[in-house]
């Protein structure tokens, strides 16, 4: 299934087990774009897609609790150091803190600890999540390449199996009106199309393999719900065809416009005119 760790020059189409830095750092020579990038191209705009890719974003540590959660459910991951300082902002703790940082590593506090495994522990006995994530049914964070015309994508695929792709995430809320939200929100309709693209252009996958979402929440009693987005496709399509024109395009010109480039007359929302009207 898997293919060897790539270069920046021998990148071939298809499934490769490498670290995230390297999925990150892109090894494509001459650059590619991932479902991120093609979210933000048509959810923002050119030019913030661009400064992105120009300047890498600032550490954020509330990402080291999703990061720890992914590792204990999926397997894979950095490793988990526990800081058992109650309070951070010590010289010493903060140099310990950027040490095993700077290791690729993440550090965490006794009870984010304990709580990413309370978190692994209950998602085992959700009997749909455990079974589509059981150790033996796929393999964790798989990174695929491919070409559509002129344009090389990439996604990073959190669970791949034979049969389906899945993705694991944390949130406050696994009710499905709050998942309904965060699908429009954060575009997760457009990286299912994204990778449902990967997977069948390199042979892997049809098209219309299935592809759940295991939404699990961070505070006790840690509810899982598995949601499918089969009823969004067709918007995700058009999405996806809308960014890999925005980056073709824009490449080719080497030209990254804002919003706009003209003056906009900007309307109240339609409920406000009725309120007024």
């Amino acid at each position: 299934m898997t293919t060897s760790e790539p270069t920046v020059v021998d990148v071939i189409p298809g499934v490769y087990d490498i670290p995230a830095e390297m999925y990150h750092a892109d090894p494509i020579p001459g650059g590619s774009l991932s479902s991120t990038g093609a979210r933000t191209l048509t959810s923002s705009c050119p030019a913030r897609f661009r400064y992105d890719l120009d300047h890498q974003q600032p550490y954020k540590a509330a990402f080291d609790f999703g990061t720890a959660a992914h590792k204990l459910v999926l397997g894979d991951g950095p490793e988990l150091v526990l800081v058992d300082e109650l309070i951070w902002n010590t010289d010493a703790t903060k140099a310990r803190v950027t040490e095993i940082r700077a290791a690729g590593n993440i550090p965490l506090k006794r009870a984010d600890l304990e709580r990413v495994h309370d978190m692994a522990t209950a998602l085992s006995g959700h009997p749909e999540a455990a079974d589509l994530l059981h150790p033996s049914s796929g393999q964790a964070e798989q990174t695929l390449f491919w070409p559509i015309g002129n344009v090389w994508c990439r996604a990073r695929v959190d669970w791949l199996r034979d049969d389906q792709l899945v993705d694991y995430k944390t949130a406050r809320s696994a009710h499905p009106d709050a998942i309904q939200k965060a699908v429009q929100d954060h575009g997760y309709h457009v990286q299912e199309d994204w990778y449902r693209r990967g997977a069948a252009a390199i042979g892997l996958l049809p098209m219309d393999t299935p592809f759940p979402f295991i939404v699990q929440e961070k505070e006790p009693p840690y509810l899982v719900t598995v949601a499918r987005l089969d009823l969004w496709r067709d918007i995700a399509h058009q999405v996806s065809e809308k960014a890999l024109f925005l980056y073709e395009s824009c490449r080719a010109a080497d030209y990254w416009p804002a919003y706009s480039t003209d003056t906009e007359f900007v309307s109240p929302p339609a409920w406000l005119e009725r309120q007024y009207a």
